[in-house]
């Protein structure tokens, strides 16, 4: 439609915030993505700040190229589990807070470091003194 501007939906922000998410898991920078999926970095930027929606094939390439399923960038959205309705048309969808642990810088940074250690062994042993340091309030 000639003259039509885009506006990004709920949904549209919740899967440009999961490839973002997953990106910075995954280490990964803007060009890297970009390079690996045949756009510009600068595409990858508008379609994580949902200022471009993603068609369902880039979303399938996306996921490929950073190892997840494409159900990962849907991951949250309400009426996402079987057992769960709509009951209104429009979907309300949770807006994290700041003290939710997933928005921080430091979480990706843990979670980039545990995953960048090289042994399944390593892991575990970091997850047991995570563990310990918890329980030991």
């Amino acid at each position: 439609m000639a003259g039509k501007t885009f506006v990004p939906t709920a949904v549209d922000k919740h899967i440009g915030r999961r490839m973002q998410l997953r990106r910075n898991m995954m280490g990964m920078s803007l060009k890297d993505l970009a390079n690996v999926c045949g756009v510009t970095f600068q595409q990858i930027q508008k379609y994580e700040n949902a200022d471009n929606r993603i068609s369902a094939s880039r979303l399938f390439t996306i996921g490929a190229a950073m190892q997840t399923p494409v159900s990962f960038f849907f991951s949250g959205l309400p009426g996402n589990m079987p057992d769960e309705t709509k009951t209104t048309r429009s979907m309300r969808l949770h807006q994290p807070s700041e003290d939710d642990p997933m928005t921080k810088d430091e979480t990706l940074e843990l979670i980039k470091l545990y995953w960048k250690l090289p042994s399944d062994k390593q892991r575990a042993a970091i997850m047991q003194m995570l563990k310990s340091f918890y329980n030991a309030e």
